[in-house]
Parts: C-alpha cells; structure tokens; sequence
C-alpha cells in the first residue's frame, strides 16, 4: 500500500492562488467591520468583500465538476478552506456556508431541481446566498426523535387543493438565513416534519425554499463571541408556501439528507481548526523570534517557549493528517470516510482551543487584547466543537453508535473496509 500526502502541480497551484486572495481581499473584512457595534450591520459591511469573492469565481471553484462546478473533490475544498479560513472566518464561512446550503440539493435533487435551482450558484457575479436551515431554537441534536421530544419542531402541511406545502417554525444557528435584504437567502433548504405521526426514518423532508421568501421574519442577528462578521441569524417562518414539487426526494426523505448532508462537514470543521491553529502559531513564532521581553535573548531560546511551540506545531500536523485523510476518504467514497470525518471534528476542533489557549501563553498577557490577533483568533476557535453537530450532544454520540455496531471493525479506518 502506498500511502502519499504530496499535493498535484494543480491542487499547489489551486493553494497558492488561494492563498493570495486571502492574503488580498479577506484581510480587508477586520478594517471593514471591527468597528461596527450592530452585529447586522457588521455582516452588511462584508457583502462588497463576499461579491469579491463570488467575482473571482471561488464558490465556483468549490462546487463540484459533476455539476458544472471546478472542484475535484474535497481535498481541493480543504486546500481552499485552509487559506481562506486563517486569514478570515467571516467572509469565508459566508461562502462556506452556501455549500452547505446546497448539499441537500446536489445530494438529492432530481435533474428537474438542479436545472431550476443550481444555476445561479455557478455565475461569477452577485452575492448569492444558500442556507441549510436545521437548527431550531432549542436544540435539534435529538432532531429525528418523536414527539414530544422531536430537535425538529418545523412543519409542513400539504395543501392538496393548490399543490403547495405550508411551512411553519423557527430556525436558529442557521447561517446567512436572514438573507441580505431580510427576505431570506437565494435558496433555504428547510428540514421540517411532514408526518407528525409517522417513525422518524418517514417523518422529516427537506424542502427548497426559493428567495426572496414570503413570510421568513429575520427576528434578530446574533451577536457571536466569534465570527463577528457573519449572519447566523433566528428566523420565524410563517405560513410559508412551497411548491409541492419542491421536496427532495420524496416526502419522509429528510432524515437520510441531513444525515449525508453533515458527514462532509465535519472533516472541513477539522480544517478549520487547523487553519486557526496555523494563524496563532505563525503569529506566536515570529513573536518569540523576535521579543526579548525585557531579556537577553529573543524568548525563543528558552525551553519553555520552545517546547511550546514544538508542542503547538505536532498538534498541527496531526490535525492536518487527520483531516486530510477524512477529504481523501470521502473523495474515494471509502466506507471510513464517516467515522474519519468525525474524529477529524472531534478532535480538531478541541485541539485548536487548546493549541490557541497554549499560544496565547507564549505571548503573554499581550494576547489577551486587540492589540494582536490571538485573542480574535481564540473567540473564532471557540465555535468548533459546538457548531456543526456539537462534539457532546451529536459527534461522540455517532462515534457511540459506530463503536457498538455489532459489526464494527478497529481497523476499518487504516484499511478503508466498512464497519
């Protein structure tokens, strides 16, 4: 077996352009939003950077070739992620965010509804927008348990006389949901119960939601300890209607969606842990080489700093290893793919806070202000193992559900056999 974690000519390339954007473009999101006390205001603040983005065909170059996209698979994604991630969270899961909100669609959508609602996703212009809305207020992590103890609370009735289906809820968490204007994003895919009554593998849909949509209520823009910049919004729809053959799948498909929907995800959660780790370590670096901090040295050649920051780089790449074997997984449609993808969230994202944390004492108490990045790039970091399926409440608990698979097989993970 050959086991080989050298780039292509095309994917160094495809990391160097990513890398100059970022370093172009997203550096301009902080200037651009730091001052704003309104966290609405903030997220406005960043669309003339977001249409930068779009312009220069970079949601374009994350969708998938399948599909009319330039992404190869998820290795490239996560060459991508990385770059963009460690020089901006806001701007870049903003873009991130719309391919969440387009899985259900490329995952389960017939030709029909790719040719009615793909498109527009593909054209260098604009800032279009795609949400996947899941979470609710409350919770969702138990989101395919009956009632009354149902995450999902959405419903949707059919309207059998005009042929629609009626949507009523509220969505939280949901990013970039409140749309630019208000009115929603260019595509809401909602997860929302069809039959009440019926078990959970038959009881949940996704349903695409065109914008602007009439009846989405943005009821407040939170303001996050982190990712300052980006809309993750609470949403109430009300009496919402949705053309009936807007439904993926089929009615009752729901469950099976959001399940593939969140696998790919998590390894990129993974990816960007590394990316934060990578900024607070390239920052601590360069400040240990060159403060002295009152000494006869640069601090760099003390121990403690330097084992530190050899402690901080191991974390580093083993994330890094992780992560990309989860995208090298899914790209090869491996049956590890899900469990690697998992671990790469899990632990990334927990690594990060503490490799951030570690850094942070190797500033000193200069990282506990603006002053330097460190303590921005620890607000942004903190998010990883609640977002996304929570490390506790989801994550563990479907690495839980592998391990006691009458079936499950240790060394699946090294040898890509199914558990």
């Amino acid at each position: 077996m050959a086991i080989d974690f050298s780039l292509t000519p095309e994917q160094l390339q495809l990391r160097e352009e990513a890398r100059d954007f970022a370093h172009r473009v997203l550096t301009e999101v902080g200037p651009a939003t730091r001052h704003l006390n309104c966290p609405e205001d903030r997220w406005q603040a960043t669309r003339p950077l977001y249409e930068q983005v779009i312009a220069d065909g970079w949601l374009r170059r994350i969708l998938p070739a399948p599909l009319g996209g330039d992404s190869r698979g998820m290795v490239d994604f996560a060459l991508v992620a990385e770059e963009f991630i460690a020089v901006d969270a806001n701007v870049s899961l903003t873009l991130f965010a719309v391919t969440l909100g387009l899985t259900p669609l490329m995952a389960a959508g017939s030709p029909e509804q790719l040719r009615e609602h793909f498109g527009r996703f593909l054209e260098p212009s604009g800032a279009p927008l795609a949400a996947f809305a899941f979470s609710e207020p409350g919770g969702s992590a138990n989101y395919d348990a009956p009632a009354p103890a149902e995450g999902v609370r959405t419903t949707a009735v059919l309207d059998e006389e005009r042929g629609e289906w009626v949507v009523n809820g509220a969505k939280k968490w949901v990013s970039s949901a409140g749309g630019w204007d208000g009115t929603g994003p260019d595509l809401l895919a909602v997860v929302c119960r069809t039959d009440p009554d019926a078990p959970p593998d038959r009881s949940l849909s996704v349903l695409l939601v065109p914008g602007p949509v009439p009846g989405l209520t943005l009821d407040t823009s939170l303001d996050l300890l982190g990712h300052r910049a980006h809309q993750t919004p609470t949403i109430t729809l009300r009496d919402v209607r949705v053309p009936r053959r807007n439904v993926l799948g089929a009615p009752g498909a729901g469950r099976q969606i959001v399940a593939g929907s969140f696998i790919p995800t998590a390894a990129l959660v993974g990816v960007f842990a590394l990316a934060k780790m990578r900024a607070a370590f390239e920052f601590a670096l360069g400040f240990a080489k060159r403060e002295r901090r009152a000494g006869a040295v640069p601090i760099i050649d003390h121990q403690a700093v330097g084992y530190a920051l050899a402690d901080a780089k191991s974390a580093m790449e083993a994330v890094r290893s992780l992560s990309w074997r989860a995208c090298h997984a899914l790209d090869a449609g491996s049956p590890a793919a899900a469990e690697l993808a998992l671990h790469a969230k899990v632990f990334g994202s927990e690594t990060a806070v503490r490799v951030i944390t570690d850094l942070m004492r190797v500033v000193g108490m200069d990282s506990y202000s603006h002053e330097n990045p460190l303590a921005g790039i620890l607000q942004d970091a903190l998010v990883y193992p609640l977002f996304d399926g929570g490390n506790l409440g989801v994550r563990r608990r479907q690495l839980h559900a592998m391990l006691a698979d009458p079936a499950y097989d240790p060394a699946a993970t090294c040898l890509g056999t199914a558990p």
